[in-house]
């Protein structure tokens, strides 16, 4: 592959740069400030907005459906400028853009794209992920949330269990939602996928208190949900496949929007080194910049492999676990070091200092990414069968009915 742009693809970066250079920073978020969470939102669904009325909302989607009918190269090269500015994309755009529509354009109806993507794009719809439970995290395939058909002829479904880590469930319209509606074939057999309206009756959220001191996270409680038919994506019994497409999608958008490394360089350059020079004076501490800087390079390139895998309608599988599992141990890492160079400032900043808050917060978050979306130990394993084609783990479950399992 070769990585230096075409003459298309240089324009096409010189358009995407000149755009954003008038109208990015106007919606960068203040540095080293903790928004209110509405307010957060807020300013995504905004940034949202502005990108779909640049004509630069869902570049990859039809432009029938909002988008511009765009290659995931010129999507990629688009998130690297993009990734300039400090702007407010979290889940509760991410979520949307990243893994409720890839599911819907891939599995769902001619209705269901109509209804949802156009609306996306432009930040009227905002999504949740209603996937992990409590005895169902790293091994999705054994949640006990179900679904079954109500018995009044509507074809609608009832749904009862518990959600938990649902980013941003508390302020989002919709959720994506995958649960069990066939107990009687094993595990992973028997999953069907929705989408739900977070306003029906029955959806409880519970935020959850975390040691950064934010509550993006949530319990979601559903009881007696119903939801209608017409908000089942893809065929009953096609959930986990439904689910790999959206985690597919998630993986390969870790860290894709905003380079690490980049700021810690300028920041040692900053920092003193009590010796009249800076951190970037430091031998060592260039050497591991260095490290750090070429690991996130190389996953840039990996990253744009494999979403040209997906624009060419190829299906990276397991590879793209790859980038996630590289992504998260890089974070971890460069985080770290970070907090290193700051030297005592990282445990107390000075006033005026909007830097440090920002990387203390993201050095704590970080633990949460070597889980999130897929589990180190899990993505090794996916990788070491699926990629490498060793021998696989023991699975005592494998092919027994789900309501069998003890």
């Amino acid at each position: 592959m070769d990585f230096n742009d075409t003459p298309q693809e240089a324009a096409f970066r010189a358009e995407a740069r000149a755009w954003l250079a008038a109208h990015a920073p106007a919606h960068e978020m203040p540095r080293g400030v903790r928004l209110d969470d509405a307010d957060e939102a807020a300013r995504g669904r905004a940034w949202m907005r502005e990108l779909y009325d640049g004509g630069w909302a869902g570049l990859t989607f039809p432009k029938a459906l909002g988008g511009r009918g765009l290659s995931g190269i010129e999507a990629v090269i688009f998130a690297e400028e993009e990734g300039r500015y400090y702007l407010p994309k979290g889940p509760f755009t991410a979520i949307g853009t990243g893994m409720a529509l890839p599911v819907i354009a891939r599995h769902g109806t001619d209705e269901q794209r109509a209804r949802f993507i156009e609306p996306t794009l432009k930040g009227d719809l905002t999504w949740c992920q209603l996937f992990s439970e409590p005895s169902a995290g790293s091994d999705l395939a054994a949640l006990r949330t179900k679904a079954v058909r109500a018995d009044d002829g509507s074809g609608d479904w009832i749904v009862n269990g518990q959600k938990v880590w649902s980013s941003w469930a508390h302020l989002t319209d919709w959720g994506i939602l995958v649960v069990r509606t066939d107990p009687s074939v094993p595990k992973h057999k028997g999953l069907t996928f929705f989408v739900v309206d977070m306003k029906t009756p029955g959806i409880e959220t519970r935020p959850i208190r975390q040691i950064s001191g934010m509550s993006e996270f949530n319990e979601t409680f559903l009881t007696d949900v119903r939801i209608p038919d017409a908000n089942r994506i893809g065929a009953e019994g096609e959930g986990w496949a439904c689910c790999m497409t959206v985690l597919m999608g998630e993986r390969l958008g870790s860290g894709a929007h905003r380079s690490g490394v980049e700021p810690l360089i300028e920041a040692a350059a900053k920092t003193p080194d009590g010796h009249g020079g800076t951190m970037l004076d430091d031998r060592a501490v260039r050497q591991a910049l260095a490290e750090t800087l070429a690991d996130e390079r190389g996953q840039n390139h990996f990253q744009a492999r494999l979403r040209t895998m997906v624009s060419k309608g190829e299906n990276p599988g397991a590879m793209a676990g790859m980038i996630k599992l590289a992504y998260a141990g890089r974070q971890q890492k460069i985080l770290g070091l970070g907090m290193e160079l700051r030297g005592l400032d990282a445990i107390a900043p000075l006033p005026g200092d909007s830097f440090t808050p920002d990387l203390q917060y993201d050095y704590i978050y970080s633990v949460v990414m070597r889980i999130a979306g897929g589990a180190d130990e899990v993505l090794r394993n996916q990788i070491a069968e699926r990629v490498l084609g060793m021998p696989g783990d023991v699975r005592m479950d494998k092919d027994v009915p789900f309501d069998q399992l003890k």
